[in-house]
């Protein structure tokens, strides 16, 4: 994260030496709200809160599942043989590694599926973010925001290209009162 500020640092240093020729004409652009009201946003957020449903359906039918069986142990445990008393136990700690297993599955299934769904959004708003540039002369267009740090400490709105970009996906941009 350190290293990615001070590289944001030193972009943003020589941007600004360089920004004193006429020849640069900087603007930003704000990825986020770009994203937030494309038509593609609803349905990836439906789609990965589908999938997110039926994973925890899933976890939460092998958890009610251990509930259960340790539920019976803690009942009988003491009332049981030995033997079986261990093979329980043994049997409930893998319920448990396999809980575990499936969660880590899960979180490793919804970063996959959001990679899936959004790269060809990501580099449809890349294409059209170069569009803009080109077709109104900015020499560089930052992102307003990388990691969730702003980048853009201060930046004139006219420099936004935000809804130009919008603009060139063929998405309306909302009212300002609705925006950002």
């Amino acid at each position: 994260m350190k290293h990615l500020s001070a590289l944001a640092l030193v972009l943003f240093t020589a941007l600004l030496s360089q920004a004193q020729t006429p020849a640069v004409k900087v603007g930003f652009a704000d990825v986020e709200y770009i994203f937030s009201q494309m038509p593609e946003s609803k349905t990836i957020e439906s789609e990965l809160q589908a999938l997110q449903a039926q994973l925890k359906k899933q976890i939460d039918a092998k958890v009610a599942d251990f509930q259960k069986k340790l539920a019976e142990y803690q009942q009988f445990g003491a009332n049981v043989p030995e033997a079986v008393r261990q093979n329980t136990e043994r049997e409930l700690r893998q319920m448990q590694e396999n809980i575990e297993k499936l969660q880590q599955d899960a979180q490793a299934e919804m970063q996959r599926k959001q990679t899936q769904l959004m790269e060809p959004v990501y580099q449809k708003v890349g294409k059209a973010i170069e569009d803009v540039a080109k077709e109104n002369g900015f020499s560089i267009i930052l992102n307003n925001q990388i990691s969730g740090l702003d980048v853009i400490l201060y930046g004139d709105e006219k420099l936004d290209v935000s809804d130009l970009v919008l603009k060139k996906l063929g998405v309306t941009p909302k009212p300002a009162t609705e925006n950002k």
